[in-house]
């Protein structure tokens, strides 16, 4: 009885909308006397189903931030952050499922994870609003307006291929390009624009004061995210760092964003980590986006940064060669006693 009184009440309140599409039918208000009222079991057919929707409470999606996004809400191009990783530099760009190379984990376009569940993040910070939103993939991908078929298919396919190729084989089809594509270039630019939204909007929450920055500055943080995800919580002094600028607790003008030496102290936090000197390349494009002069002169920036980031790779190229010289020189010399003897 409930159910029936509450769709017959909803049908009354949709009445108002969908009766003047019924031919024969008035408004409620103007009804004369005698006239049928209208209840679920005389409202025409072909509208029960705009009732309905209009009895239907509308719960908020936990999506809607990103989905709902517009390009206003930040001081870069979405647009230029989405370019930079699709770059082969950085994240690159594979139109079917292929293993990510530490955890064999499919991934698709410029690193987009397929088979992540929604994970909780809290929010540590007691004066940051913002929540972070850590949806599965299966609900980014149907937010970018793909279908959930798809996705099911093709991770059937995928753990199909893995058992038979192997990551090894996996990394040689990617390397030679002869992986069939799974997914259009506009679909993978749509995954990959709604990773990059949920992206900005985490960055936020990492952030108290992200409205504050400058356009690089944001994206510099947004693309840090977007690479590293909840790893960005281990980088404790460089969230405590942009946390507290100067003036920290008084009403901030924004002038922050131009302090040269707040910034320095902001990049030092990166430069000397373990993630700088592994991915070099990446990193320094990314930390010199924190210097108030990257947007006037990004190559004086990057510069700055290069000659502090001393690469994983780098030393041990060094030792290598040293070893290789050493054993040419104890080669050589052996010869050299062999031929006098």
């Amino acid at each position: 009885m409930r159910m029936r009184r509450h769709l017959v009440w909803g049908s009354m309140l949709a009445v108002a909308c969908v009766a003047p599409s019924v031919a024969s039918a008035q408004s409620v208000a103007g009804k004369p006397p005698g006239a049928t009222r209208p209840t679920a079991y005389n409202l025409p057919l072909q509208h029960q189903s705009i009732a309905l929707y209009a009895i239907t409470p509308r719960i908020s999606s936990p999506l809607a931030p990103l989905v709902n996004f517009q390009n206003a809400e930040i001081k870069f191009n979405l647009q230029t952050l989405m370019n930079t990783l699709r770059d082969n530099r950085h994240e690159g760009w594979v139109l079917a499922a292929y293993p990510d190379p530490k955890t064999t984990r499919p991934l698709i376009g410029a690193g987009f994870s397929l088979d992540l569940e929604a994970r909780e993040h809290l929010q540590r910070d007691p004066l940051n609003t913002m929540p972070f939103l850590e949806p599965s993939s299966a609900q980014l991908w149907q937010a970018a307006g793909l279908q959930p078929a798809q996705l099911d298919s093709m991770l059937d396919q995928y753990d199909r291929e893995l058992e038979t190729w192997k990551k090894a084989q996996f990394r040689r089809k990617i390397r030679t390009n002869s992986l069939f594509p799974e997914i259009s270039e506009e679909d993978a630019t749509a995954l990959l624009r709604i990773s990059a939204i949920q992206a900005v909007h985490n960055a936020r929450a990492y952030c108290r004061y992200f409205d504050e920055w400058n356009g690089p500055q944001q994206m510099a943080l947004s693309q840090m995210v977007f690479q590293m995800g909840v790893n960005l919580e281990e980088f404790t002094n460089f969230l405590s760092a942009v946390n507290n600028p100067p003036n920290y607790g008084a009403p901030l003008a924004g002038s922050f964003a131009s302090d040269a030496d707040y910034w320095k102290s902001v990049q030092d936090t990166l430069i000397h980590t373990d993630w700088a000197r592994r991915y070099s390349t990446r990193a320094v494009s990314v930390i010199a986006m924190f210097d108030p002069i990257y947007a006037s002169d990004p190559y004086e920036a990057e510069s700055r940064v290069r000659a502090e980031v001393h690469p994983l790779h780098s030393r041990h190229r060094r030792r290598a060669a040293t070893l290789r010289t050493a054993s040419v020189s104890h080669k050589k010399s052996s010869s050299r006693r062999t031929h006098k003897s």
